[in-house]
Formats: structure tokens, sequence, C-alpha cells
């Protein structure tokens, strides 16, 4: 949607296709990067963006718990300096549908639901698409002058256009869950923040200021195909098994089987030597998934489809230049991206028990000096304002 926007920005009179029947309102946490925000400024639908992040308290709001069940104070990671955002799918989601609504000055952007792309053919002066309606049962072909294939990291028009899906999506050995827990894990505060890690498995819940937490499960494995096999819970309890003694472990297990919708899927990164050909182009997890762990998956997407928009406003008159400079001036930012990612791995999933003690110990020290100094900083306000009061 965000690339749909960004070309209505352009002059042009966008289309969205979605294989889904209707809206998809639901989803998990996601953390939102100034790249994001200022994405999300850039595309207009900022205002809409509802952002939840917990309102910060000495001592902080963030826990890590040790093999002895003993609950101990952690460097959250909205604690750092960098302006992050903690939101839901939906809220993004809400906010890119307020946008592609239009204001009154842009008309609203057109979306058939349930249909699908089927086969692309590019000609002179377009690309041909046979759409698949699946409310209606019927194909149908459509000229475009453009198609945006921005379908997610098993995208079907990478398939159609660029080759199968093993040509780009790299395999990195892991497995997620995400869903939305009901309500906190008892004895914690409602927007505490929870890691219970250990090798080559961890449990995390993320808290926010308005809402229930969301859970994520996230481990290593070698055998993918194989974790397909058979109910989320029923791989999750038994890849957990050992661990569940721990109170906020077994909340979350719980949970998962009361849980009206949940993602479980394996970790991938997408790499793609160029993301268009032609007048067919890719956005977001499409062309370079950055995977769970970047944390940047939302906040990249949302500026691919503004970078996308102003490219071709900027090169009117030449679609091949303008999907150049889409590419030239964002490849960059997202290499730097996936790189991080698999520092960041280590942060959300310790490859080893070296690893984690190493992590645990450098996490700690950054903890005390980033407290010290957010603990300061919250004293002086609370002191401004009831200063103000005073007066």
């Amino acid at each position: 949607m965000s690339a749909a926007i960004g070309l209505r920005q352009a002059g042009w009179t966008p289309v969205i296709v979605e294989r889904a029947p209707e809206r998809r309102t639901w989803g998990y946490y996601i953390f939102m990067f100034q790249e994001g925000l200022q994405a999300a400024a850039d595309l207009g639908i900022a205002e809409h963006l509802h952002t939840r992040n917990p309102e910060w308290r000495p001592g902080g709001n963030s826990w890590t718990v040790d093999r002895r069940g003993r609950r101990k104070p952690a460097l959250g990671l909205l604690d750092a300096p960098s302006g992050l955002a903690s939101v839901l799918r939906s809220d993004i989601e809400a906010a890119l549908w307020q946008g592609i609504a239009g204001n009154g000055t842009e008309d609203a952007v057109e979306v058939r639901f349930a249909t699908t792309p089927v086969e692309i053919t590019e000609g002179a002066g377009g690309v041909q698409v046979l759409l698949e309606d699946a409310g209606a049962g019927t194909r149908y072909r459509e000229d475009f002058d453009l198609v945006v294939g921005a379908d997610g990291m098993r995208s079907s028009v990478r398939r159609m256009v660029f080759g199968p899906d093993e040509d780009y999506m790299v395999n990195w050995k892991a497995m997620i869950c995400a869903f939305k827990l009901k309500e906190q894990v008892p004895s914690y505060e409602a927007s505490d923040s929870i890691l219970v890690a250990r090798p080559k498995r961890a449990v995390w819940v993320f808290g926010l200021s308005d809402h229930a937490p969301c859970a994520w499960l996230t481990y290593r494995t070698e055998d993918i195909p194989d974790r397909f096999a058979g109910s989320a819970i029923e791989q999750l309890r038994a890849v957990f098994s050992g661990m569940e003694h721990d109170p906020v472990v077994r909340h979350v297990l719980d949970s998962l089987e009361e849980a009206s919708d949940h993602v479980f899927d394996s970790i991938h990164q997408v790499k793609m030597p160029r993301w268009s050909a032609g007048r067919v182009v890719l956005v977001g997890d499409a062309a370079w998934c950055m995977n769970t762990y970047s944390a940047m998956g939302s906040s990249s997407s949302l500026r691919g489809g503004a970078a996308l928009g102003v490219a071709v406003a900027e090169h009117p008159d030449d679609l091949a230049a303008a999907l150049a400079a889409y590419e030239t001036g964002l490849r960059p930012y997202i290499t730097r991206q996936q790189r991080s990612a698999r520092a960041k791995q280590q942060r959300f999933v310790p490859s080893s028990r070296p690893v984690e003690v190493l992590g645990s110990v450098v996490l700690e020290l950054i903890r005390k000096v980033v407290h010290r100094r957010m603990t300061a900083e919250y004293n002086a306000s609370s002191a401004a304002a009831l200063s103000g009061t005073a007066q």
C-alpha cells in the first residue's frame, strides 16, 4: 500500500490487487525505526499511525529471567536513543488504509480483494496481467504501465518474473511464532517486556501502553521442512520442553493454545541482484526481506514505497531511469540493514551458551549507563512538572 500511495503522489492511478478476501486487520508486535516514521510522514499517514510505547519508569519495565527463575532488570529494546516506536501490524495497516482512502484532494486507490496475478506478460508499451478473481471465479486480462510486486517474502510476482524462490531466499535455519497474548504474564506489570533466553531458544514478551502484550517464540533448527509437520503448538512444546517450568514460558505456550491467530514461519532473507525487470519492480519483503531479527521490515517497506514514488516523480518520462534511481538510492541502506540482522539475531536468540553469557554481561553494562541517564531525565521531567503545578 505504501507504493500505491507513493505512486499516487507522483500522479499515477494505482490499482491494488489483494489476494485476501477482506482487510487483514490481525497482526503482532512491530518496531518502527526513524526511517519508517519519516517514510510515514512522507506518505502523509503519520497522523494516522497509532504508536504504543509504554511510559518508562525508574528501574525500567524490561526484565530477563535466568535459569533459577530470578527476575532481573534488562535493557529494553525501546531504551536505545534511536526514536524507536512500538506498534501492532494492524496499526500500520489502518494508517495505510487511511492513506489510500484519499483526503478529498486525492482519489481513493482502487482495491480488488480476492484477486491474484496468474500470468505477467510484458509488451512494447506496457504489461499485460492475467488476473484471477476468486470471489467471482473468473479470470481476465488487463494492461498496466507498471507492475509492483509487494506480495511478501514468498512473492508470486517474483516467481513469475524473476524465477523460483530458492534463487533468492536465504535460509537462516530458524523459526518464529508470533501472536497476541490475551493478558500479561502473572506478577508482571501490564506494559512490562520479558525475555527468557537459552542457547538456540528464546521467548519474548513485548509490553505495550494500551494493549495486551505480544509474544514471540523463536528458535534455531537444522530441519526447517520438518517444522511444518503437525501443529505449531505441538512443535513449540517439543522445542521448549525443559523450559516450561518457567512461569513466563508456560504462560506463553498455554496462551498460544487459545490464540485466535498466530504466525508460525521459517526465517529467511531475500537477496536479489536487481529489483526490477522491464516494467515490473519489487518492493518490501518481495525484494529484500530482512527478516524478523532485523526488526526493520515495516520501516524498510514504507521507505521503499515512498522512494519508488519519488523516483517515478523525478523521472516522469523515463520509467527505466526511475526504477534505476529507486534501486540505486535505496540499495545501500537495504544492504546495511540486512548485514546487521546477523548480529541482531544473537540478541534475539543466542547461538550458544558463551554467546548468551557474553551478551548478558555486555547488555547489563549498557543497561546501567542507559538507565542512569533515563532516570536522571525522568527525575528532571518530574521535578519540572511539579514546579509547574506549584506555580
